[in-house]
């Protein structure tokens, strides 16, 4: 009698086959899902610096565009550009690298008295990014921005040619 109930007691804490292979599944799964999160976070994060990158290179132009004289900006500014970003965590020290270029419109809708004295000025970046995987694709991005300059632009303002400062 006593080995029934130690049988039955036994019996009452084991797990079964079954209930073992599905926990494993269970746990598989779970980490499955983990890891692949993980990458595709560090995607995610590896897409928004050169994201970012290409907005500050962008900003860095525009800005510099703005401060230029209309001689400057008519004369002497370059058409294209490149600029580089080195990727965090490559063992090899790979260089992302950004090509730019500079447009001047004066052909969109104002009167006649100001298409001459206005240029809108479009910069643009592209760059590629291998896609991680079997097959090695690249993948091409693209972003722009664009703003004017007019001929009695800010820099008469802020070297003092106006007579109300």
């Amino acid at each position: 009698m006593n080995i029934r109930v130690f049988n039955k007691r036994q019996r009452q804490r084991a797990w079964t086959l079954p209930e073992v292979l599905i926990a494993v599944a269970v746990v598989a799964i779970l980490f499955i899902s983990l890891f692949a999160g993980f990458g595709l976070g560090f995607t995610v994060i590896r897409s928004t610096r050169e994201d970012l990158r290409a907005t500050q290179i962008l900003t860095q132009k525009i800005e510099g565009i703005r401060l230029c004289t209309w001689f400057q900006l008519t004369n002497q500014c370059p058409s294209s550009f490149q600029d580089t970003y080195t990727t965090l965590g490559s063992t090899n020290g790979s260089k992302l690298v950004y090509y730019g270029t500079i447009t001047q419109s004066t052909n969109f809708n104002l009167p006649s008295a100001y298409r001459d004295k206005v240029r809108l000025i479009t910069v643009t970046v592209t760059w590629n990014t291998p896609k991680s995987g079997a097959n090695q694709t690249v993948v091409t991005h693209k972003r722009s921005m664009q703003t004017q300059s007019a001929y009695y632009g800010l820099q008469n303002y802020l070297y003092g040619l106006t007579n109300s400062i």
